[in-house]
């Protein structure tokens, strides 16, 4: 078998013959019984999976059919493997409704986690936005609110925690993409000890190790893992080259579960969400989830792995 593995050409884990979605794909390297790992949300102690789906761009296709088709087909293979968290916010176009539309035709619609986030700036236009994001996901409760980069954080977390006492979410977050974010952050999980927080995280981007992912630990928050393969610039980096051969060791099969294994072998790293339109994307995704995940010693020397490219 071969070490080197794309996503344009390699991952052929069986697309499903004409999009038949009623139809199992038969899996390479894994069982297709197999679950996610799960790890838990330390506030309640509810597992939650390692491995979720990210929206943006990705689900903001409109009312497009063949597109529509497409992500009905990656949500059946997030639940499939185990998977439930669904992160959106209001910025990604269309993205909460398709999702909402799109999990309302399946049998398993009430078993996902869903994730969103309130990005506008008052009380008021906060609780429409929020109200909005609730019934274009169609749940009457969310799990997950966030506040989408910290715009006008102060307000919407009395927002937030009213919300919560009241049983209209389960859990508030606060999420950010950049580095400079993450002291910002840090002082906010220290002064309104919050659910969830969310960051930019990966292989070839670590500031969130300096102190963010301890600060975290040390309130209990659980942490959701955004921009985990650099924007795409790490299939970039990768392009014609072969996985170490060691990877194999770890259940590693191809570099997009190289880059997720990394990150999950943090023990400090709740859930993380790469995006996706693709079902044999997220079919790689998941498993990142399954199997040995790499101890201290090898995420370095993954990590050194990649600086030597």
């Amino acid at each position: 078998m071969k070490n080197m593995y794309s996503r344009r050409d390699s991952l052929k884990l069986s697309l499903l013959a004409g999009l038949g979605l009623s139809l199992q794909p038969s899996y390479a390297f894994f069982n297709p019984k197999d679950k996610v790992l799960t790890r838990p949300i330390p506030k309640s102690g509810e597992a939650l999976p390692v491995v979720g789906l990210g929206t943006w761009q990705t689900f903001d296709v409109g009312n497009s059919v063949e597109k529509r088709k497409l992500l009905t087909e990656v949500l059946t293979q997030l639940h499939g493997f185990g998977g439930s968290v669904i992160d959106s916010s209001p910025m990604y176009g269309s993205s909460e409704k398709v999702v909402g539309d799109l999990a309302g035709q399946l049998d398993f619609q009430k078993q996902l986690f869903y994730a969103t986030k309130v990005w506008t700036s008052g009380k008021q236009a906060g609780i429409r936005q929020m109200v909005t994001s609730f019934k274009k996901m169609g749940v009457n409760t969310m799990d997950l609110m966030q506040i989408h980069n910290l715009v006008d954080w102060k307000t919407h977390v009395k927002t937030l925690k009213d919300w919560k006492a009241q049983g209209k979410i389960h859990y508030w977050g606060i999420t950010h993409y950049v580095d400079s974010s993450h002291e910002s952050l840090e002082r906010i999980i220290a002064a309104e000890r919050p659910d969830f927080v969310q960051f930019n995280y990966s292989i070839i981007a670590r500031h969130a190790e300096k102190s963010l992912f301890q600060t975290a630990h040390k309130y209990e928050v659980a942490t959701l893992i955004n921009q985990p393969y650099g924007g795409g610039s790490l299939f970039g980096a990768v392009r014609g080259k072969n996985l170490p051969g060691w990877a194999k060791e770890w259940d590693i099969h191809s570099w997009g579960q190289f880059f997720l294994k990394f990150i999950l072998s943090n023990p400090h790293v709740g859930c993380v969400i790469p995006g996706t339109s693709k079902p044999h994307h997220m079919i790689d995704n998941m498993g990142a989830g399954l199997g040995r995940i790499p101890n201290r010693e090898t995420r370095e020397k993954m990590a050194s792995y990649i600086k030597s490219l």
